[in-house]
């Protein structure tokens, strides 16, 4: 691989994190390392299909019960500055919520945050969070407190403020920044340059007495605020350090950008999760691509550290070590689904891994410590690009591990079969735009309409994995879609030569959306991490307006999953409003279960104080998936008292 590590640290052995009391959820991934993996197990392939709902909480307000969610006009204002497609542009729930002691604490998408009864779903308090942004709609973080500051929740909104509340009653901890609120819109954040957009669309991660913030910020024009990350004191709110994203002069990876392009530069910016091996004191950070996302001609070089997954020393902010994922991202690659932490047992050794899944449908695993590739990963030639004054990366990292999900389209063989009409429609949508296809990386083309896979939502997002510690599997979801796009000349006067043409849209029949290419659409991996291999795949959704026996084609899907050790995967996920349950072992499909709306979002599961193992999922509908947004509840499903 190209992009060697930057430094290492060599420390003891000592134990991954401080594991969460097993009835509880007490960060978005169960533990600091992101495993989502519950040591219930009163929930098992022999009777998951008897989970029932035992309560709903609807997150509307009763009083706006007729009114779709709010609009935030500042923030959607701020988005539409230059060519308008932020990653933040969604209106349902995609909320994880937490459970600690009995408590469960959800954001929501009318501007409030939740904390309920986890066993009945009674509200205990309601706090609402001042507009415009909304709350951040994946979550909120949860930190313990200690002898002199009571427990906190912690969370960002979509117009840049990071917010404490007293996690026992809701109030603003008032602390904290100025009266519990921390403007992150800093002088140094917006760079010299007027406001732009700039916000959190997913909780931040504490480390200790720390809270480590990353950003959602503008994928156009290529100029704005920076996407740095920065850890602030929780109990004061006070900033203790910040690592640039983009390097500043003197600083290393600053020659990886060409004289003069990483000034004032947007974007390498973390929208997603972080993750951390609490003892060791690493914070690990998937960063996104740098503005403008899809034209990097005004950025030549490898543009450190776009697309990269970065180690920091928790304490400082210093970077240990970096692996650049997709070298100068013309493809909306962002790599921000969270680092997964286990243990892989290879060689006759046990190797402290760090995990990373990607839009290019590639498993990278890494040595926590040194950065090191623990499955080899090689560069290989990629095609170049046509578009004028372009340079695209010659080569691209590969892993070896099989990939797990479709990297190539081919429209002479792989052309969706279903249903005639779907077949014609297809056939004539290309011809029509004299679509050319290539295989991953394939640059996209100067007024030619390419056909992309992994498109910008396909491979997999931001939800990533989760790992089973007992039968050493780990478990990704995957989005086989497409993207077709060109980019063409831009008006004069315009920020960059070149934008996106007027044909920009996902490889599927929009009316149905149905896709263009043969299915699966949507699938379930499960990675033997010991061995390097897959050890089963199953499709993962249904298409409800085709014919019964073509029906189970996979869905495009936004959400993640669990596992337990009662030997269950736990997702929903995909945009035809179902939940599934698989077996861990074997991938067969246990359970589905139809909800109000689609559930982009990550389960959870936890103990009632009634004894029982409870899962719950949010199901909202809307996301990147266009899903509508159909729903506003979370549902916890529990099996009867009498079977547990």
């Amino acid at each position: 691989m190209r992009i060697i590590c930057a430094a290492a640290v060599l420390m003891a052995a000592t134990p991954l994190t401080a594991a969460p009391s097993d009835g509880e959820w007490p960060t978005y991934g169960h533990d600091k390392g992101g495993m989502r993996y519950s040591t219930l197990d009163a929930v098992t392939p022999a009777n998951v299909n008897q989970l029932t709902p035992a309560w709903t909480y609807h997150m509307r307000p009763a009083v706006t019960a007729s009114a779709a969610p709010p609009v935030d006009t500042a923030q959607r204002a701020a988005e539409g500055v230059g060519r308008p497609r932020p990653r933040t542009r969604f209106t349902g729930s995609q909320t994880t919520p937490l459970v600690i002691a009995g408590t469960m604490y959800a954001s929501t998408p009318y501007g409030r945050v939740v904390a309920l009864d986890a066993t009945t779903g009674a509200e205990r308090w309601v706090r609402e969070i001042p507009g415009p942004g909304q709350p951040s709609l994946r979550g909120v973080e949860y930190w313990p407190g200690d002898a002199s500051t009571p427990a906190r929740l912690v969370f960002g909104t979509r117009d840049g403020r990071l917010i404490a509340l007293d996690a026992a009653t809701g109030a603003f901890a008032k602390d904290f920044g100025n009266d519990g609120i921390v403007d992150l819109k800093t002088p140094e954040i917006l760079n010299g340059l007027p406001p732009s957009y700039y916000g959190m669309t997913s909780p931040p991660l504490v480390w200790r007495d720390l809270v480590v913030t990353g950003s959602a910020t503008q994928e156009f024009p290529a100029l704005g605020a920076a996407g740095d990350i920065r850890a602030w004191n929780v109990r004061t709110g006070a900033l203790a350090w910040t690592f640039h994203t983009v390097p500043r002069r003197g600083e290393p990876g600053y020659a990886t950008w060409a004289p003069g392009s990483a000034e004032q530069r947007s974007g390498n910016n973390n929208w997603g999760f972080m993750t951390a091996d609490v003892a060791r004191g690493i914070v690990y950070i998937p960063l996104g691509a740098p503005t403008f996302d899809r034209y990097g001609g005004d950025r030549h070089g490898d543009n450190l550290y776009g697309t990269s997954l970065v180690a920091l020393d928790a304490a400082t902010g210093k970077l240990l070590w970096y692996k650049q994922i997709v070298h100068h991202d013309i493809w909306d690659a962002d790599l921000e689904a969270p680092p997964i932490l286990f243990d892989v047992h290879r060689g006759g050794k046990t190797i402290a891994a760090v995990a990373i899944t990607s839009k290019s449908g590639m498993l990278f695993i890494f040595d926590r410590v040194t950065g090191k590739p623990v499955y080899p990963v090689t560069e290989r030639k990629v095609p170049p690009s046509d578009v004028p004054d372009e340079a695209a990366s010659p080569t691209q990292p590969f892993s070896s591990l099989p990939a797990f999900a479709r990297q190539a389209f081919d429209p002479a063989t792989d052309t969706a079969q279903l249903t005639p009409e779907l077949t014609a429609w297809c056939g004539k949508w290309i011809a029509d735009n004299k679509m050319v296809a290539g295989s991953i990386y394939q640059p996209v083309r100067f007024n030619r309409t390419t056909i992309s896979f992994p498109g910008l939502q396909g491979g997999g997002n931001w939800s990533g994995s989760s790992f089973d510690p007992v039968n050493r599997l780990l478990f990704v979801n995957s989005s086989d879609l497409g993207q077709v796009t060109s980019l063409v000349k831009a008006a004069d006067g315009a920020p960059l030569p070149y934008e996106r043409g007027t044909l920009s849209a996902r490889f599927q029949q929009p009316d149905t959306k149905l896709m263009c290419h043969a299915p699966p659409w949507g699938r379930l991996t499960a990675y033997d991490v010991d061995r390097g291999t897959i050890a089963w795949q199953s499709v993962l959704g249904i298409s409800d307006n085709l014919p019964p026996a073509v029906a189970r084609t996979g869905r495009p899907n936004i959400g993640g999953s669990i596992v337990t050790a009662g030997g269950v995967v736990f997702i929903g996920a995909t945009d035809d409003s179902r939940f599934r349950a698989f077996d861990a072992k074997s991938g067969k499909q246990l359970l589905e279960v139809k909800l109000e709306a689609s559930a982009h979002a990550t389960p959870i599961t936890y103990s009632g104080s009634d004894g029982r193992q409870f899962v719950a999922i949010t199901a909202t509908g809307g996301s990147y998936l266009d899903s509508p947004v159909t729903g506003d509840s979370i549902v916890a499903f529990a099996l009867p008292k009498a079977a547990q």
